[in-house]
């Protein structure tokens, strides 16, 4: 079935998803979701060019701290996006539109009222992580986190926003989205950190005005646009047992990415104590490296939204096929991508800083983070066949266990003789271990979905 990637119309998705030729019709769908993987891993790269160029490495240190904080928060959104994108998935897969509009309207306004009620957790962890590092990016990383908290509801409106639209088979919404966010936070860098020069305050303000207008656009595109799939405000009433039903398929989504962040963090207390430098350097690797987890990672959602709709349809066997194409793809594209990154990771760290001590630790840093890809990308394409069955319960365990059980680990055993590589280290070994295990767990798995059983009822 020939498609333009732009069309909307979700009956014809919904049938090219269900009974055209598996393969292509992944990479039809991958293709605005890996675009969307290299456009959202752009937004950390210029976040990060313009702090070390207008603002200097002790601001860029400071972001680079505060930022897995920052994510435990934004966890709660996307667990909350996956559980949602596995409901929503499956009753598009019945064909049930009202339905779909119903389910969405309810999850989407619940999320944002959750938004706003976790946003001022964020100056609490302001206030306490801030006592406990060094002096030198204290005041800024209490500044940097007390002031995000005005964008967290914003968060949460946008993960919810690209869970309906991936359910629905419409990813490319989610990449039309995405480069106008990318578009808005280079125009707001600049106004704010090139032109003012207003640092951690203007790194902030460029973020909350970008998300503004984004969330204008998210509620016009949902709301007001005519289309199949357009939501009613009118009428709302919270369904309480819907949501609890979302809320306990969420649960272990939320956890386990806020663990997993949390896990981040420590390890971030661990760089912090060999200073500044090597705090920027780590940070910069990461941003780098953002754009090579993002793309193979990218095709984990296809395989969510293609292995929900076919097991809600009755067709295991397809979605078993869309899980083992899903890891082919993502294996190729880390492959393609090591072969790319690794030979030009000493330009690509000059990029943002000529700070020789930081250039040669990232550069060593990135090198060795390059490699990680491969286990990561199985991982999430794992990770994101087991949403689809919504089994989130066992995507728990495996991220405690990539991040807490062995990185973690692995760093704390490892950093009397390694130092500040047990780091980088830790993130190829855990990322290999914990990929290829999920794989073959997968691999053992019975394609019955946990939630069909309750589908009349939601």
């Amino acid at each position: 079935m020939k498609m333009s990637l732009l069309s909307s119309n979700v009956q014809k998705r919904r049938d090219m998803i269900l009974n055209g030729n598996i393969l292509n019709t992944l990479l039809f769908l991958s293709l605005p979701t890996i675009l969307m993987g290299m456009v959202s891993s752009l937004i950390p790269l210029s976040d990060g060019l313009f702090l070390n160029h207008t603002s200097g490495y002790l601001i860029a240190a400071a972001v680079g701290f505060g930022q897995p904080i920052i994510n435990i928060l934004n966890a709660l959104s996307l667990g909350l996006g996956v559980a949602s994108m596995a409901i929503v998935g499956q009753i598009n897969g019945t064909g049930d539109l009202e339905k779909v509009k119903k389910v969405s309207t309810q999850i989407m306004v619940f999320a944002f009222f959750i938004g706003i009620l976790v946003a001022p957790t964020s100056i609490i962890f302001a206030s306490i992580v801030s006592q406990t590092i060094s002096p030198d990016i204290a005041h800024q990383v209490f500044l940097y986190l007390s002031l995000y908290s005005t964008v967290i509801p914003l968060l949460f409106m946008a993960a919810i926003y690209n869970a309906i639209k991936n359910a629905t088979g419409q990813p490319e919404a989610t990449l039309i989205r995405i480069i106008i966010l990318l578009l808005l936070k280079i125009i707001f860098n600049t106004l704010f950190l090139a032109i003012f020069h207003l640092g951690i305050i203007g790194a902030v303000m460029a973020s909350l005005c970008s998300y503004v207008i984004i969330a204008i656009w998210m509620f016009y595109d949902l709301f007001i646009k005519k289309s199949e799939t357009q939501l009613v405000l009118k009428g709302y009433y919270p369904d309480f047992a819907l949501l609890k039903k979302v809320l306990v398929l969420a649960l272990p989504s939320m956890i386990t990415y806020s663990l997993i962040n949390f896990g981040f963090f420590l390890i971030n207390m661990e760089v912090e104590k060999y200073g500044a430098i090597v705090l920027t350097a780590q940070t910069i690797a990461s941003n780098i490296n953002t754009m090579c987890f993002t793309l193979p990672s990218s095709i984990g959602t296809t395989v969510t939204t293609m292995v929900s709709m076919n097991i809600g349809a009755g067709k295991p066997e397809n979605a078993e096929k869309s899980f083992k194409y899903g890891s082919l793809v993502s294996l190729v594209i880390s492959f393609v991508l090591i072969i790319i990154f690794l030979p030009s990771s000493n330009f690509l760290v000059r990029l943002f800083q000529n700070h020789e001590e930081i250039v040669k630790l990232a550069s060593h840093s990135l090198k060795i983070y390059t490699f990680s890809i491969i286990g990561f990308g199985l991982f999430m394409v794992a990770q994101g066949a087991f949403i689809g069955l919504g089994r989130t319960r066992l995507p728990l365990l495996m991220g405690l266990l990539r991040v807490w059980l062995i990185r973690y680990i692995f760093i704390i055993i490892t950093k009397k003789w390694l130092g500040v590589d047990s780091v980088f280290w830790g993130n190829l070994v855990s990322n290999w271990v914990a990929g290829f295990l999920f794989y073959y767990i997968v691999t053992k798995t019975p394609w019955v979905s946990v939630i069909k059983k309750d589908k009349n009822s939601i």
